[in-house]
């Protein structure tokens, strides 16, 4: 833990990156025996926190959601949730939701799977881990490309709000 911890940024992250170290042995040794432990920990270790600091931070919806109100003074959340049922506001929800399901059934079943469990059904990604048997790391990765997806697909509804918006 003290090798690692004096290369990361924080004792949470160190964590991370012990606990992905140890599930790595967990697999390795279940495959057979590792030869000199000591130094295969270390190297393990290391690769971890070149690949922790390697990996792009992931963005939430609600982050994309901050920068974008940064360049408008749209407010998604608000009018998505907002209990008012103008003949407008029912057209563009029922627009934006249209138009994300179609983003989403373009998406491979894996990306569209963990986008939705996690931001549509609040599932946290130790909780879909639990539920597929994959990775944290590699869900996040579908999330993310996920993300990149949908940012692109629904950029034309985005700027078709702000010019309707103003």
């Amino acid at each position: 833990m003290r090798f690692i911890r004096v290369r990361v940024s924080s004792e949470a992250d160190a964590e991370d990156v012990l606990q992905d170290v140890w599930q790595q042995l967990a697999t390795t040794l279940e495959a057979g025996p590792v030869e000199q432990v000591g130094a295969w920990l270390f190297t393990v270790a290391r690769n971890r926190i070149i690949d922790r600091y390697r990996k792009p931070k992931m963005a939430s919806l609600d982050a994309m959601v901050a920068d974008a109100e940064d360049d408008t003074e749209f407010d998604f959340a608000g009018f998505f949730l907002r209990d008012d049922k103008t003949p407008r506001t029912e057209h563009v929800r029922n627009l934006f939701w249209e138009q994300l399901y179609a983003a989403l059934a373009e998406l491979p079943e894996e990306q569209r799977e963990v986008f939705v469990w996690h931001e549509l059904e609040s599932l946290s990604f130790q909780d879909i881990a639990a539920l597929t048997g994959e990775n944290v790391n590699t869900l996040l990765s579908r999330k993310r490309y996920a993300i990149l997806h949908l940012r692109l697909r629904l950029e034309p509804l985005r700027a078709e709000l702000f010019s309707t918006a103003s």
